[in-house]
């Protein structure tokens, strides 16, 4: 059996949990959330540090202090993963779940992500070339 298979997200190592993240860029979009209804809207406008290419960060290690409202996933409680992409493996695995096909822990490949259609490469634009973000949200077709 796999890690993600015998572990919870808590006892994962570092090197374990990291692996877990498929690099599509979801959580790094920009979100606006509903004040009336609590909803979390995704936009299209990806953070300035990440690579639309690679859909990885720039500047990993500081991104929290570039960015104070990067939220570090791992520090979250896994009741919050709800308003995860459903693709993800954090959220997945905390559902109980099992990883996809797609996923480069299963395939062995990181190009499976986008040739899924998983990766964000293919639609982001970076957030300093957006004016209202408003204007970007998106709807995931889970």
């Amino acid at each position: 059996m796999n890690f993600w298979q015998t572990k919870t997200l808590h006892e994962m190592t570092d090197a374990e949990w990291e692996s877990l993240c498929d690099n599509c860029g979801k959580c790094c979009l920009n979100k606006l959330e509903d004040e009336k209804t609590g909803e979390i809207h995704f936009t299209s406008a990806a953070c300035r540090l990440l690579d639309l290419k690679t859909c990885r960060c720039t500047r990993y290690a500081e991104r929290a202090r570039l960015v104070p409202r990067c939220l570090d996933v791992r520090k979250l409680d896994p009741e919050a993963y709800h308003w995860l992409p459903s693709t993800c493996a954090y959220r997945l695995l905390s559902e109980s779940e099992d990883l996809p096909t797609w996923h480069p822990l299963v395939s062995g490949r990181r190009e499976t992500v986008q040739r899924a259609g998983v990766s964000i490469s293919s639609y982001a634009v970076n957030e300093n070339q957006v004016r209202r973000l408003e204007d970007h949200i998106i709807r995931w077709l889970d």
